[in-house]
C-alpha cells in the first residue's frame, strides 16, 4: 500500500469493520498548541463521492485541509484530515463538526441533521433583525449565523428615515430545530449579546417563501458563464511571481504505476478549498478514488496523488477520456469563482458564481467570503440575494450584491476601482 492510510485500514478485520459504531466512525483529535492542526478521521463504510462530502462540510466549518491521506477498499473506506482554521477569530464548534460528518457517513445515523440539498427538506424562516446602520453588519450577522448553522438564502437591506437598518434574512436550520421556541430564543440571544443592546430580532416562518431569482440578462450571463478561459483571466496578478509559472496546474495520468488503477497526479497553486474542487470534479465525472495523497510544500503548492478508476471498475486509458478529465480538473481549479461588476440602472452590482455539484449543494461560505471582504473595503451593501441559473450545460450558484454608493467611493465612473475590488474579493474566496 503506498500511504499509511491504507496500512491502518488493512490492519482492521472485517469483524471489526461491522463492529464501528457511530462514535468511532468520525473521530476528532483537537491540536493542543496554537498552530498545530486538528486530526479528523473517518472510518466507515464508503461510498462514491464520500470524500467530496466530507470536505464539503469542513470548508463549511472555516478549516482548511493542510493534509490529506485516502484510503478505501471498496466497502470501507478510511479518510484522515489535518485541519486549521482559515482565521484565528474562527470559533469552530468540534462537536457539531463530529455531528455533521457522521450524518455525511453511510449507516451512521444523526436524526437532527438533514441534508439541505435535496428540494423540500427543510423549512424556510424569516429573521428579521433591527439595528443601527454601521459599516460590517451584514457580515458580523453572517458570522454569527454561520458559527449557530444557519444557512443563509435571501437578505433585503433597508434603512428606515430614522437611520435604522431592517434586515431580512430568509434561512434554513442544519439542525431542523429552528420551529422550536428555545432554538429562536438563543439564536436571537447570540445575535443581541455579540452585537448589542441596540439591536433586537424576532424569528417567523417563512410560509410561501420560494427561492425567486431575476435571470442574469444575456449578455451579463455569456461573460460570467463563460467556459472558455485566456491565460489572463486566471487571476494571475493575485499571485507571486514564482506562483504564475504554474497558473495553468499540472495534471498527469500515469497508467503503468498500478495493474488496476490510473494514477492521477496534480501539481497546482494552493486555495482555499482545493481538495473539495478536485474531488466535487471526480464526483461529479463519476470517477472513483482508491487510495490518494494530499501534500503542501513551503512555497505556496500542492502536490496530489489520487489512484483512481471509472465506474465500471477500468482504469482511464483512453486519451480522450483524460483529456476532457484533465481540461476539467484544471478549469474547477484554476478557475472555481467567478466574480464581476455590472451596472443594474444607476446603481452598481457585485456578481459571485460558482458552480453547483451534480448533487444540488452550492460551495460553502461564499456569501461570508464576500461580506468579510467588503467590510474589510468599507463598502456597504444595500441589497443581496442567492439564486441558482442554469447555463452552459450547469447549474450555477449566483450571489448578487447591489452595493450602496452613497457612503462609499463611486464605483460605477471607475475602473480602477472596480478591478481592485474585484481582485480583493477573488483573493478574500480563494484564501490568498
Amino acid at each position: 500500500m503506498p500511504f499509511g492510510a491504507s496500512r491502518a485500514i488493512g490492519s482492521r478485520s472485517d469483524g471489526g469493520r461491522m463492529g464501528v459504531g457511530s462514535d468511532d466512525a468520525v473521530v476528532i483529535k483537537v491540536g493542543k498548541l496554537a498552530g498545530e492542526p486538528t486530526v479528523v478521521t473517518v472510518n466507515c463504510n464508503d461510498e462514491t463521492g464520500l470524500g467530496c462530502d466530507i470536505c464539503h462540510i469542513i470548508l463549511e466549518f472555516g478549516l482548511c485541509i493542510t493534509r490529506a491521506d485516502v484510503s478505501t477498499d471498496g466497502p470501507w473506506c478510511y479518510l484522515v484530515y489535518w485541519v486549521i482554521p482559515f482565521l484565528p477569530s474562527i470559533s469552530i464548534q468540534w462537536t457539531s463538526l463530529k455531528n455533521r460528518l457522521l450524518s455525511a457517513c453511510p449507516a451512521c445515523s444523526i436524526p437532527f441533521y438533514v441534508d439541505l440539498s435535496r428540494s423540500g427538506t427543510s423549512q424556510f424562516y424569516l429573521l428579521k433583525l433591527f439595528s443601527a446602520d454601521r459599516k460590517g453588519l451584514l457580515h458580523d450577522v453572517t458570522q454569527i449565523l454561520s458559527e449557530l448553522e444557519l444557512l443563509i438564502h435571501r437578505v433585503k437591506v433597508s434603512t428606515t428615515p430614522d437611520g435604522r437598518v431592517v434586515d431580512l434574512f430568509f434561512i434554513t436550520d442544519c439542525m431542523d430545530l429552528l420551529h422550536t421556541k428555545k432554538r429562536q430564543d438563543d439564536t436571537c440571544e447570540r445575535l443581541t449579546n455579540t452585537l448589542g443592546s441596540c439591536v433586537s430580532c424576532e424569528i417567523l416562518l417563512a410560509e410561501g417563501f420560494q427561492q425567486g431569482f431575476s435571470s442574469l440578462p444575456p449578455v451579463v450571463a455569456e461573460e460570467l458563464f463563460r467556459l472558455e478561459l485566456s491565460d489572463g483571466e486566471i487571476c494571475s496578478r493575485s499571485l507571486s511571481p514564482d506562483m504564475r509559472k504554474l497558473k495553468k496546474a499540472n495534471v498527469n495520468f500515469d497508467n503503468s504505476t498500478s495493474p488496476a488503477h490510473t494514477l492521477l497526479q496534480i501539481r497546482c497553486v494552493d486555495q482555499k478549498g482545493l481538495l473539495y474542487d478536485i474531488l466535487r470534479t471526480l464526483k461529479d465525472c463519476g470517477i472513483q478514488i482508491n487510495y490518494g495523497r494530499f501534500l503542501s510544500d513551503m512555497k505556496g503548492f500542492r502536490e496530489v496523488d489520487l489512484f483512481i478508476r471509472q465506474t465500471d471498475g477500468k482504469k482511464i486509458i483512453d486519451s480522450g477520456k483524460q483529456g476532457a478529465l484533465s481540461s476539467q480538473l484544471r478549469l474547477e481549479m484554476l478557475h472555481p469563482l467567478r466574480v464581476m461588476f455590472v451596472n443594474r440602472g444607476p446603481d452598481t452590482e457585485l456578481l459571485v458564481a460558482n458552480p453547483v455539484e451534480s448533487s444540488g449543494k452550492g460551495r460553502p461560505r461564499v456569501f461570508y467570503d464576500v461580506t468579510f471582504a467588503l467590510k474589510v473595503l468599507q463598502i456597504c451593501i444595500f441589497s443581496a440575494e442567492i439564486g441558482r441559473q442554469t447555463a452552459s450545460g450547469r447549474q450555477w450558484e449566483v450571489y448578487r450584491f447591489l452595493l450602496d454608493e452613497s457612503r462609499t467611493l463611486p464605483l460605477a465612473n471607475s475602473r480602477d476601482n472596480r478591478n481592485q475590488i474585484v481582485d480583493f474579493v477573488r483573493r478574500t474566496l480563494m484564501g490568498w
